[in-house]
C-alpha cells in the first residue's frame, strides 16, 4: 500500500472515531446510556431484589378466605404432604390480630343479611300486618332455623299482638330478639373437666370437612394458655395426613401428641394416649376421630367403640363434641341426631359461622335436640373459635 492510501485510511478512522465519540457523549448527557454495574455493588443490588421478591411471596393472600378444613378432611383425598395445609394454617396465624378484634356483628355479616333486610322492612312499616309475619318467617327459614323453631318463635308474638301487648313494629322486633335469646338460655355451655386430679378426655366427632382437626388445635391452644396440661391423640388413622396436621398443631400449641401408624385401630391409639396422659399426669386428652359419614351404621358403631375403649383405662370422657359446618344448614341437624345416638354428644361446635347465611342451625340443634352449642368458629384466625354467647349472637343476627 502506497503512502497516499495510508493517509486516506488514517483520515477515515479518525472521522469514524470522532463521530462515535460525539454520539456517546450525547447519550450520556441525555441519560439514555445504561450505567455499567460496579462489581462491588452488583451483589448487594441482587440481594435487595431477592429480598423484595421473598417479601411479596410471603405476604398472605387476601382474595381467598380461609376454609378451616375443606381439604384436610376428605376420605377420598390423596396422601397430601403436610406442607399443603401447613401453608393455610401459617396464613391463619399470620393474620391473627388480637389488637383489633372484630365484633360478633361484623363476623356474622352473611348470616345477618337476610335478617337485616327483613328487620329494616318491618321497621319501615306503620303497622303490623300479614306481610310483616311473612317477612319474618321467610327470614327465619332462610337462616335455617327450621319450620318448627320459626313457628315456636312467631306464634306467641302473634298472640301478644292480638292481645294488644305489642302495638308497633319496633316493639315486635324487640320482642322477637327476647324470644330468640330465651330459646337459647339455660344451657350449660361450659366444657367439663373431672372434679378430681385424674385425666379428662374430650372426643371430637363429625363428618369429613367440618373442621375437627382445626378445632382441636385451637382448643388446645386455648386450654394450654389457661394452664391446662394437654395431650393430643391422633385417632383419625384413616385420613391421609390427619396425624401430620395434628402434629403441626401440637407443635404450635405446645401440646404433646400420641399417634399410631396409618390405618391402625383408632381405639388403640386413643387408649394409648389416655394411658400416657395418666402416667405423665396430663389434665386433658383431646382425641381426634375419623370423619364418619352419618348414614353408615358400621362406621357409627366404630365411633361408639372408640368411646368405650377410651374409658377402659383411668381416664374419663367428660365431653364428646360434635363439630358441624354451619354452611350445611339442616344437614348439620341430621348429623347431630346420628352422632348423638352413637356417641352421646354433650356439646356442639359450629364452624364457619361467619361464612354462612344459615346461622339458624344453632337454634335447630339446641331446640330440637337439646344439645348445647358450646363454641362457634367465626373467622379464620386462631382466636376466632369463641364461646357461644346467645345474647351476643342474637343481637348480631337480628339487626339492621
Amino acid at each position: 500500500m502506497d503512502q497516499n492510501n495510508w493517509i486516506y485510511l488514517v483520515l477515515i478512522l479518525l472521522v469514524v472515531g470522532f463521530g462515535a465519540g460525539v454520539i456517546i457523549a450525547g447519550r450520556r448527557r441525555s441519560g439514555s446510556e445504561a450505567p455499567i454495574p460496579d462489581s462491588r455493588t452488583a451483589g448487594a443490588d441482587a440481594s435487595k431484589h431477592e429480598s423484595a421478591v421473598t417479601a411479596v411471596a410471603d405476604e398472605p393472600a387476601e382474595a381467598e378466605p380461609f376454609a378451616e378444613t375443606s381439604v384436610e378432611e376428605s376420605d377420598d383425598a390423596p396422601d397430601l404432604a403436610v406442607g399443603t395445609d401447613d401453608a393455610v394454617d401459617e396464613r391463619e396465624v399470620a393474620r391473627d390480630d388480637p389488637e383489633q378484634p372484630k365484633s360478633m356483628r361484623d363476623r356474622l355479616a352473611r348470616a345477618r343479611g337476610a335478617f337485616s333486610e327483613a328487620v329494616g322492612s318491618v321497621l319501615g312499616r306503620s303497622g303490623i300486618d300479614d306481610a310483616v309475619w311473612e317477612e319474618l318467617e321467610d327470614a327465619l327459614l332462610i337462616a335455617d332455623v327450621g319450620i318448627g323453631v320459626a313457628t315456636s318463635l312467631l306464634e306467641p308474638l302473634r298472640d301478644r299482638v292480638t292481645k294488644g301487648e305489642i302495638e308497633n313494629p319496633e316493639q315486635l322486633i324487640a320482642a322477637l330478639r327476647v324470644s330468640m335469646v330465651t330459646q337459647l338460655e339455660g344451657a350449660n355451655r361450659e366444657l367439663s373437666m373431672r372434679d378430681d386430679d385424674g385425666t379428662s378426655i374430650w372426643l371430637f366427632v363429625g363428618v369429613n370437612g367440618v373442621g375437627k382437626t382445626t378445632t382441636i388445635g385451637k382448643l388446645a391452644s386455648r386450654q394450654i394458655a389457661s394452664g391446662t396440661k394437654v395431650l393430643l391423640s391422633a385417632g383419625d388413622t384413616f385420613r391421609a395426613a390427619a396425624a401430620d396436621q395434628l402434629q403441626m398443631w401440637a407443635e404450635r400449641s405446645g401440646a404433646e401428641i400420641v399417634r399410631g401408624a396409618d390405618g391402625a385401630d383408632p381405639s388403640s391409639v386413643v387408649f394409648d394416649a389416655v394411658e400416657r396422659a395418666t402416667a405423665k399426669e396430663f389434665d386433658l386428652v383431646l382425641a381426634d376421630t375419623a370423619g364418619r359419614l352419618h348414614n353408615k351404621q358400621n362406621l357409627m358403631d366404630e365411633l361408639s367403640k372408640v368411646r368405650r375403649v377410651a374409658e377402659k383405662g383411668s381416664g374419663v370422657v367428660t365431653e364428646t363434641l360434635l363439630v358441624i359446618d354451619a354452611t350445611t344448614g339442616q344437614n348439620g341437624l341430621a348429623q347431630a341426631r346420628e352422632f348423638a345416638a352413637a356417641t352421646g354428644v354433650t356439646g356442639v361446635v359450629v364452624t364457619k359461622l361467619d361464612g354462612s347465611a344459615k346461622g339458624g342451625i344453632v337454634f335447630a340443634v339446641e331446640t330440637e335436640l337439646g344439645i348445647p352449642v358450646k363454641f362457634v368458629g367465626v373467622g379464620e384466625q386462631i382466636n376466632d373459635l369463641v364461646p357461644f354467647d346467645p345474647q351476643e349472637f342474637v343481637d348480631a343476627l337480628v339487626s339492621v
